[in-house]
């Protein structure tokens, strides 16, 4: 199914016939079991060249993947966030070095894991406090539960440190539980993919004294104009909510979350900043154009442009793998650094894919993903619905077809 585009491809750059292999690829990975449906969406120069459909957003209803399909866009919220946090720095509310305690006090005196078990654990002081810029690249040293990876990991499932289940809990007591649990690292030492965003927006909703979701839909999504972007689908949406599925070991898909009744169907008591959000390929590439705008979308400015190429550049002491541990992540980790909210493409040759220096991406639990690239002016959307986003390499592949086709 094709959605409404602005230009003809060739007019911005890209070769319709190349463009055409994304939609043998797509048609191929629901033909074969892989994706019960799938949507991207392209654009060049502000306009969008390519928007396509394909599969089913509900197996068992029979409902297509359509250019109006609302996903589970999980960990692109990230991005969202991270500029909400930004525009109330640009407001003088706070500088990146400031430590969190100055508004999150329950972080003072924290302690990193030096070794023991989750009866006995030892530890060792902080040897600084984390700050908002540690909470924005991952490296203040927090975790995530479901990774079962390490000690804290455990910690945080034994303890109820979830952003993502805890329905019944406020999300200021979910992070004052954070606060009580040790640190994976010395902060500002390693990266590690976390919950410090899920962190930064509580602290969006101390500093502003707004709820943070009130915030979110206030300050960005509806001055962007991302009208079926919120951290739930209301009933006169729900039958353009995807059904969500999982390839694991059986590699077989499977439903993994209903549309009907899923935890995204009504409001949430903890607003995720980290990975709460549902979106559409439009509303996505709304704020990728956004990225590309330089804070502006439309005539509505949101961020300065220098606070954007701040945001865009990589803030770490060489690239993921330079600072990372090899586990779970939404991106590669050689050649690959991180900005402010997201990955930033360091060198595509030690990334080993094609790309260009500069561009910005992440992407979600269920095989979301997007990037922007600057230097091409250059934004892609991918949603899909299936959990865990490493059982395939559609990312990757969709990088090689979508650059495959610029020609100019």
């Amino acid at each position: 199914m094709q959605g409404e585009i602005d230009a003809a491809p060739r007019a911005v750059g890209l070769c319709p016939d190349r463009l055409g292999r994304i939609d043998g690829w797509m048609e191929r990975l629901v033909s074969d079991g892989k994706l019960a449906g799938l949507s991207v969406m392209i654009a060049r120069a502000g306009k969008t060249a390519y928007f396509r459909t394909h599969g089913r957003a509900d197996i068992a209803r029979e409902k297509p993947f359509a250019p109006g399909t609302i996903a589970r866009i999980y960990s692109m919220t990230k991005p969202l966030t991270s500029v909400a946090v930004m525009m109330l720095y640009e407001e003088g509310r706070f500088q990146l070095d400031d430590p969190i305690t100055r508004f999150l006090p329950d972080f003072a005196d924290m302690r990193v894991l030096t070794g023991g078990n989750r009866v006995k654990f030892d530890s060792e002081p902080a040897r600084r406090a984390i700050t908002i810029r540690d909470l924005l690249t991952h490296t203040a040293g927090l975790t995530y539960g479901f990774m079962e990876a390490t000690l804290v990991d455990g910690l945080y499932r034994q303890n109820g440190v979830d952003f993502g289940e805890a329905q019944t809990d406020s999300l200021a007591t979910v992070v004052e539980r954070l606060a009580r649990q040790p640190l994976l690292a010395q902060p500002g030492t390693e990266w590690n993919y976390s919950v410090a965003t899920d962190v930064l927006g509580h602290l969006v909703a101390v500093v502003s004294g707004q709820d943070f979701a009130d915030f979110m839909r206030e300050r960005i999504i509806r001055p962007l104009g991302m009208i079926d972007t919120d951290f739930f689908v209301p009933p006169e949406k729900i039958e353009r909510f995807a059904a969500n599925y999982s390839l694991f070991r059986e590699r077989s898909l499977k439903l993994y979350d209903d549309c009907v009744g899923s935890r995204f169907a009504s409001p949430p008591v903890v607003a995720s900043g980290g990975g709460g959000l549902v979106s559409t390929a439009g509303d996505y590439m709304r704020f990728c154009r956004f990225l590309l705008g330089r804070g502006e979308l439309d005539g509505v400015r949101l961020l300065g442009r220098k606070t954007v190429a701040l945001m865009l550049a990589n803030h770490l002491d060489g690239d993921l793998a330079a600072m990372g541990q090899p586990r779970f992540s939404e991106t590669a980790y050689t050649g690959i650094g991180f900005g402010l909210g997201f990955s930033v493409m360091l060198d595509p040759a030690r990334a080993q894919i094609v790309g260009t220096p500069g561009e910005a991406a992440w992407g979600g639990l269920a095989s979301t993903a997007f990037w922007v690239d600057p230097a091409e002016d250059l934004a892609v959307v991918l949603l899909a619905q299936l959990i865990p986003s490493s059982a395939l390499p559609i990312r990757r592949e969709l990088r090689v077809l979508t650059y495959a086709a610029l020609v100019d």
